[in-house]
């Protein structure tokens, strides 16, 4: 049996590559005939660049940033020479302001900047890049992308660059010289989620708890953004992907950026629906499989590809918060928790509880060999 092994990260305790390693691991000790291919994949968030780099090759550039609170840290650019279309840059939101950056005991997200994602953004620009694909997601803040902004020139700087808790109350934004800092250069914005930057499922009141916000911060943050759009554009507040990166799709979207999902950027560059073909059946799996997964996240769109390649889909995650009849309507077949194991069964580490899992999977889903 041929297996396409194609997960995104589990958010805090895998990166992607790492997950796969972990399902062939246990995959092969139930069923070690079969032919595994790893495919490693991402969202737009966190090993985003390293996907592209895999796939689509081109050369990175290490690029130190400011990051999310403050201190420096080191990010990288990639660019690619494209013969009739100039040159393209891709940068990573999480490598200049992702939530991995800020130990667990710090982590403030209205006081985390996104001012390292402008100058990424600005790098792409003094190395001639006439387009520049941004991977949004997996960040440590709720800002708007108000820091970005003021990275390119924005003012009040000093206010934009503090976080999404100093917007609260703003009244007036001179966005006019970021906008200039990039005129000329094509900006896609490719996010994690399609959600709005204010509501049940926006920036604060959506993702803002999974950066560490305690209810009253989350309230904060919702004021605060509802303050950020109506000084800037309230209008592109309620596009898909607004929400993206604590809201940096904002503020992407802002500078006349357009909006793709990055869960179909990286399934174009890595092919996945032709590979889809080539294999009996395919994997994919994140930390948490819950309604998120089904807006525009990853593993909806592996579900995609391997539909249109006429394949079954599992997914394997960390917990699964999904109904029967939401997989049905996702073209997703079967899908198991490491949750669900018996505490004993693993072992206390995370790849190896996911082997395990992979492990169960296979009896079920690997034809036995005679």
């Amino acid at each position: 049996m041929r297996v396409l092994v194609a997960p995104d990260k589990f958010a805090g305790t895998m990166t992607a590559g790492e997950a796969a390693a972990a399902i062939r691991s246990g995959w092969l000790a139930a069923a070690p005939a079969d032919q595994l291919e790893l495919l490693p994949l991402s969202d737009g968030g966190p090993g985003f660049l390293d996907v592209l780099v895999a796939s689509l090759g081109g050369s990175l550039e290490d690029v130190p940033v400011t990051g999310p609170l403050g201190s420096s840290v080191q990010a990288q650019l990639l660019i690619r020479d494209t013969d009739g279309t100039g040159r393209t840059g891709y940068v990573e939101s999480a490598q200049a302001c992702g939530l991995h950056l800020v130990p667990p005991g710090e982590r403030r997200p209205e006081a985390s900047t996104s001012f390292g994602l402008g100058e990424l953004l600005a790098a792409a620009r003094s190395r001639d890049c006439g387009r520049v694909v941004v991977g949004v997601g997996g960040t440590a803040g709720t800002d708007g992308g108000a820091g970005m902004r003021a990275a390119l020139g924005a003012r009040p700087a000093r206010v934009l660059q503090q976080g999404g808790g100093a917007l609260a109350g703003i009244r007036s934004v001179d966005l006019a010289p970021a906008k200039e800092a990039l005129e000329g250069m094509t900006v896609v914005a490719a996010t994690d989620v399609g959600g709005p930057l204010m509501g049940s499922d926006g920036a604060a009141l959506g993702y803002a708890a999974q950066k560490g916000a305690d209810r009253a911060t989350r309230d904060l943050l919702e004021t605060a953004m509802r303050e950020w759009a109506t000084a800037t554009d309230g209008g592109m507040a309620v596009k898909s992907g607004a929400g993206a990166g604590g809201g940096i799709g904002f503020g992407l979207l802002l500078l006349g950026a357009a909006r793709v999902p990055g869960a179909s950027v990286v399934i174009d560059a890595t092919r996945l629906a032709a590979r889809a073909t080539e294999v009996d059946l395919v994997l994919t799996g994140e930390g948490a499989f819950d309604w998120q997964s089904l807006r525009g996240k990853l593993v909806a769109a592996v579900a995609r590809a391997a539909q249109e390649a006429a394949r079954p889909v599992v997914v394997l995650a960390g917990r699964v918060e999904v109904g029967r009849r939401e997989l049905a309507n996702a073209g997703i077949d079967s899908a198991y928790a490491v949750d669900d194991l018996p505490a004993e069964q693993g072992g206390d580490r995370p790849p190896d509880r996911l082997a395990a899992l992979a492990s169960r999977v296979a009896r079920t889903w690997s034809p036995p060999t005679r």
